[in-house]
């Protein structure tokens, strides 16, 4: 299997409260995995948690050692020069540790329920990194375009972190490759991968000279005997995202009918099998999020440092 850094995601439960979220964070880390990331969940019912960066900033600064990264911060509501700010105050207090994800959410999010404007995401997207680039780096903004107006200058005693951003289609990836250190995907499986993902975001970064991009795959994965009644509570928890346009198409070039035919579901030899799989296509790093009941979390999370630990 080729070289793939083997990660978590972490499921925010703000019932749960704030202290289960800190205590996941440090058994990541004690359990030796590279990095955890936080989704920024949508202010709607069924989907809330806790501000992604807020979060990773306490619990980065509690817990040394591992890495972090928002999966993903919303472009849509937050000015790129404010985003900046915040991200290099999570960087400052997590030593420097900090991925910024970045994406544009989907319209049913950000015209429906932030009543913004969801015209031309990728164009409003591009504008957005033109100015959050140069501002994360330190370097003077003077920003008038059709979009948006950014005047100004952040200064930070820390390194501007990596941006990644949630591109799944070929404007977002050819962003992503020109533009940023690579792209964090949800729902997508290896064939939509091979065929459209990894190559378009590659092309891009060649064309603009630089390093070859980061391709980080999120995905659940469980190791269970229960194959059928797994994949159906994977598909009754995320049935929205089925109907996501974005994951659609993303589903429509798997060849596959739902989000839950993506998820790496059963035994142990199985689920190390898939892994392989994305490793050998090419993705840099594989965050799974370990799903089932609490036996088959705690034989994915087995196999998951195993395979994690091999790949060191």
């Amino acid at each position: 299997m080729q070289a793939m850094d083997i990660t978590l995601t972490v499921v925010p439960r703000p019932d749960a409260g704030f202290a289960t979220l800190l205590g996941d964070v440090a058994a990541a880390a004690e359990s030796g995995f590279a990095r955890v990331w936080l989704p920024q969940l949508p202010p709607i019912v069924g989907a809330n948690g806790w501000d992604a960066l807020t979060a990773l900033a306490v619990a980065g600064a509690r817990t040394p050692g591992i890495g972090l990264g928002s999966s993903v911060a919303v472009a849509y509501g937050q000015h790129p020069l404010v985003l900046a700010r915040q991200a290099l105050t999570v960087a400052a207090a997590t030593e420097g540790r900090f991925v910024l994800g970045l994406g544009v959410s989907h319209r049913f999010v950000v015209a429906d329920v932030l009543g913004y404007s969801y015209d031309a995401p990728a164009a409003y997207l591009r504008e957005y990194l033109e100015v959050l680039g140069p501002a994360l780096a330190g370097q003077s903004v003077d920003h008038h375009g059709p979009r948006i107006t950014a005047v100004g200058k952040l200064e930070s005693s820390v390194a501007a972190p990596q941006i990644v951003i949630a591109a799944l289609g070929p404007r977002m990836l050819e962003l992503a490759g020109a533009l940023t250190a690579g792209t964090l995907t949800t729902w997508t499986g290896p064939k939509a991968l091979e065929n459209h993902v990894i190559p378009r975001i590659t092309r891009a970064a060649e064309d603009a000279r630089r390093p070859a991009p980061q391709v980080i795959v999120g995905l659940p994965v469980s190791v269970t005997d229960d194959v059928e009644g797994t994949r159906a509570e994977i598909n009754a928890a995320f049935a929205v995202a089925n109907e996501v346009p974005a994951y659609r198409g993303m589903l429509e070039r798997e060849g596959v009918g739902s989000v839950a035919d993506l998820c790496l579901v059963g035994d142990e030899d199985e689920v190390v099998r898939g892994l392989r799989r994305f490793a050998d296509l090419g993705v840099t790093e594989f965050s799974a999020v370990p799903t089932g009941d609490d036996a088959a979390r705690a034989r994915t999370e087995t196999v998951l440092r195993e395979v994690a630990l091999a790949a060191v």
